[in-house]
């Protein structure tokens, strides 16, 4: 997610220098880092370009750009069976938005971007995967937050979200291919499969799951999906 997050903040300096940016300092600062060397540095191992370089030939035609991902969320034709697992309960913390479900697939990638930095950085985080829980679900939307499993809640920054998943047991799904479809998959987990399976859902968070098998910098991979049952 970081790898994705630096990409896209890099891809939109590079649209802006090829556009004829005067201040190189300035769109540095604008994509997040603190200094031109830094900027630059990050630049060149993205696009194997200098900034200088790009706003010179005005132009980004010959640079591997990351794009703003679209989602879909049309119902997968074919969803691989689940397994079954029973899990503890854990602790999740991170940044929250409130959305309506016709916004979440524009507004959840761009609060990935907001909890970039926080990621490796939050006191007490256990591991290295990161959680997009859902939760407080109603008719108007849901919560999202995304984050990291933490020890406890006492030592966070104000600014962060607490969740507290209860142990559960759950049907866990597999996101196979670029994170663009994801919805395609909530959508067949809710539309298809859950209304042949037999199972009720718990009144409790579901939560993605993303860990070594998700490729940030390209956006595919794996990602876990978790789905709260009853018994």
């Amino acid at each position: 997610i970081t790898r994705y997050v630096r990409g896209r903040r890099l891809s939109e300096a590079a649209k802006a220098l090829a556009a004829g940016a005067t201040d190189i300092l300035t769109v540095a600062l604008e994509s997040g880092y603190g200094s031109h060397e830094a900027f630059t540095r990050a630049f060149r191992e993205q696009f194997g370009q200098t900034p200088e370089s790009v706003r010179a030939q005005r132009h980004f035609d010959n640079l591997e750009l990351v794009e703003a991902v679209t989602m879909n969320h049309s119902v997968l034709a074919d969803l691989a069976e689940p397994r079954f697992e029973t899990r503890t309960a854990f602790l999740v913390a991170g940044l929250s938005a409130r959305y309506d479900y016709e916004t979440c697939g524009g507004g959840i990638p761009a609060q990935w971007q907001r909890f970039a930095p926080y990621l490796g950085n939050v006191q007490g985080q256990i591991g290295s995967d990161a959680y997009g829980v859902r939760y407080n679900s109603d008719d108007s939307g849901l919560d999202y937050l995304c984050g990291v499993e933490v020890n406890e809640f006492s030592k966070l920054p104000p600014e962060l979200s607490r969740v507290r998943v209860p142990a559960n047991r759950y049907a866990v799904f597999t996101h196979r291919g670029h994170i663009s479809a994801i919805r395609s998959t909530w959508a067949t987990i809710w539309n298809k499969w859950l209304p042949k399976s037999g199972h009720q859902l718990e009144d409790a968070p579901d939560f993605e799951r993303y860990d070594s098998r998700f490729d940030a910098r390209t956006g595919n991979g794996e990602v876990e999906i978790w789905v709260p049952l009853k018994g």
